[in-house]
């Protein structure tokens, strides 16, 4: 509104009028801006209710990154809805997040469905493609060595077999498998993943872990966090063994322990000092064999913790 301040001399008194016509009769005002009439609080609240949000996003694709390659390995996330989700022909365990983990074999397919079912009954899938590896193969001009009385062997062998497969059968709630995983030590690589030796045509077993020559008696750490499914001493081939369980279906392995630092059940967290370098078992020198594990995939550990500093 505009305001208007005629100035009249009558007889020493001055009058101020606030006109909106010539016709308006003079008041006396003390401001002429017009103060905007008060909203009632409940009316704002119910005008503000009525506002429509959007809806959040919907994730409606796996996302994923990641070693696509053979002794590799996958994390991601899930569509949203889904309630069950495959790789190939075994389960993904899903957090509440949404977020997963998948491990590729040594010998994995060239290629591997990855495949939700959502809650509508639909389904979402993802071909991946997986990368082939040379691996260090050896070709020997000898006959596969056997045993002499296998039954002798196994009497001795069935006990500790049976310990190492109900060890991963467990299931814990350890969160480990979502951190990025660092080196138990760091030294000379001495044996890698997935080497080979083939007998006159004949292939033998592949390595099945990295082995890390260090001496006798030097620490190494939990790569991540977990909990202790297995800690024994005297094992045939494994000699110190000890597993620990990060979750989600994956394990790790640490054989020819010359000491074990923690006991079954115990809860690590990564860093934390659990076992001593040795020789024990079948092992030619002192080493730590680790070896990692996805329900029944054995991959390379290197690309899970990444080059050594």
């Amino acid at each position: 509104m505009k305001c208007i301040y005629p100035l009249l001399a009558l007889a020493f008194f001055g009058l101020v009028a606030c006109a909106q016509s010539e016709a308006a009769t003079p008041e006396l005002v003390t401001d002429c801006i017009e103060e905007p009439a008060p909203q009632d609080a409940q009316s704002s609240a119910e005008t503000a209710s009525q506002k429509t949000l959007p809806a959040p996003a919907q994730n409606t694709r796996f996302s994923y990154s990641g070693e696509l390659t053979q002794g590799g390995f996958i994390r991601g996330l899930v569509p949203d809805g889904a309630v069950a989700v495959t790789i190939g022909d075994q389960a993904i365990d899903v957090a509440e997040d949404g977020t997963f983990f998948a491990a590729f074999d040594r010998d994995s397919p060239s290629t591997m469905i990855l495949t939700a079912t959502l809650e509508s009954g639909k389904s979402v899938s993802e071909t991946l493609s997986i990368s082939p590896r040379d691996w260090q193969i050896e070709r020997v001009n000898v006959a596969k060595r056997t045993l002499r009385n296998p039954e002798a062997y196994w009497r001795q062998r069935e006990p500790e077999y049976n310990a190492i497969v109900a060890a991963r059968a467990k299931k814990t709630d350890a969160q480990g498998w979502k951190q990025d995983f660092i080196w138990p030590v760091e030294g000379r690589i001495s044996g890698r993943f997935g080497r080979q030796r083939i007998y006159r045509g004949e292939p033998g077993s592949f390595h099945s872990g990295i082995d890390i020559a260090k001496p006798t008696g030097t620490p190494f750490v939990a790569p991540a966090d977990g909990v202790v499914i297995l800690a024994r001493t005297g094992f045939s081939l494994e000699g110190g063994l000890l597993m620990i369980d990060h979750g989600n279906g994956l394990n790790s392995a640490f054989l020819h322990c010359h000491r074990i630092h923690v006991k079954e059940g115990d809860r690590v967290r990564q860093g934390q000092h659990i076992g001593d370098i040795g020789a024990t078992g079948r092992a030619t020198g002192p080493h730590l064999h680790w070896g990692l594990k996805w329900h029944d995939a054995r991959f390379d550990p290197i690309l899970l913790a990444g080059p050594m500093n």
